[in-house]
């Protein structure tokens, strides 16, 4: 909203220096934002919004919508005070939240049922895979509850800061993640939506990079990058997976102001971290579904499950190599 705003006023101010039309059609035909602009004495002189507001600078919460009011059109062309509604973003986090409700429902029912018949079959095997479903549980609920609860929180406040919004966003996308490995793991969405094509691994790693941006400024993590062009047959979806879980993990589990190296060279992903490394007994289970190294970081233990999946999926090999409280090293050979 403050970028529509920024560009609305950069237009009417630009506009009246010299001397030309006003054009905003575009931005009034939006369907996400009702628009409106008033003059110094608050009536209306152009736009879509009729909605009665206080026209002070800042944001506003109204029937479940957002508001801006800005003044930085400094009264050219008449303006002095710029309004506009986002009526989409309260919709996309509440159906986002109930996604991620119904998936666990569904997960929960889902893990009962099975728990429940191989219990009759496997009494005492099933004891140790009933602890490991119970903590998954728990794990699941923790995970979710913190973005949730951010949603919420921010949800009830009538003035949200930026940084309030910085963290919706962060709580949203966050949700998105969990939702996409959840219905990867249990509904086996795999092949429905699948496009396999040419992707250029370097511009979708680039991409994806913005995502974490916030989570490595606030942990201070430095994140290195040597990229080449090189492009690969894969869906886009699979490949962001792959990538996302092993940063994710690479800035989870490094130490304070550490730092992520990310190589693709010569058909060859690496991503190594300075973090708090695994132990050499445990690289052999680090790959199973609901395992965990560390209980140190929140998580449920399928993100590395979810990575050999795709791998054989494939036909990617991958190694991991490790040092205890120094480094760990992913390495993908496309």
């Amino acid at each position: 909203m403050e970028n529509i705003s920024s560009q609305l006023s950069s237009r009417i101010i630009f506009s009246h220096m010299m001397e030309s039309k006003l054009d905003i059609d575009d931005y009034l035909n939006m369907k996400q934002y009702e628009i409106a602009f008033y003059d110094r004495e608050g009536k209306k002189i152009l736009g879509n919004f009729n909605d009665k507001i206080k026209l002070e600078n800042g944001f506003y919460q109204k029937d479940s919508n957002y508001i801006l009011v800005d003044n930085s059109t400094f009264g050219h062309l008449g303006i002095f005070h710029t309004v506009i509604k986002d009526k989409l973003f309260h919709s996309l986090v509440h159906t986002t939240r109930n996604k991620v409700l119904v998936v666990f429902l569904i997960t929960y029912s889902f893990i009962a049922l099975i728990g429940f018949f191989l219990a009759k079959l496997f009494i005492k095997p099933i004891k140790d895979e009933r602890e490991k479903l119970n903590n998954f549980i728990k794990d699941t609920t923790h995970e979710l509850n913190t973005p949730i609860s951010a949603i919420l929180m921010s949800s009830e406040s009538d003035n949200l800061t930026k940084k309030q919004l910085e963290r919706v966003k962060l709580a949203v996308h966050r949700i998105s993640e969990i939702y996409s490995d959840l219905t990867y793991i249990f509904l086996e969405e795999k092949d429905e939506n699948r496009v396999v094509h040419e992707l250029e691994l370097k511009a979708l790693i680039e991409e994806q990079l913005k995502y974490f941006e916030v989570i490595a400024l606030k942990r201070k993590i430095t994140i290195h990058l040597d990229l080449e062009e090189f492009s690969y047959k894969i869906d886009k979806n699979d490949f962001i997976r792959l990538f996302n879980n092993i940063l994710s993990n690479a800035i989870k589990y490094n130490k304070k102001e550490g730092e992520v190296f990310i190589t693709l060279k010569n058909s060859i992903l690496s991503i190594k971290d300075t973090g708090i490394g695994i132990e050499k007994k445990k690289l052999n289970d680090i790959f199973n579904r609901y395992y965990r190294a560390t209980k140190e970081q929140g998580g449920f233990g399928i993100g590395l499950n979810i990575v050999q999946n795709i791998c054989k999926e494939y036909d990617i090999s991958f190694d991991v190599k490790s040092q205890e409280r120094k480094e760990t090293t992913f390495t993908f050979k496309f």
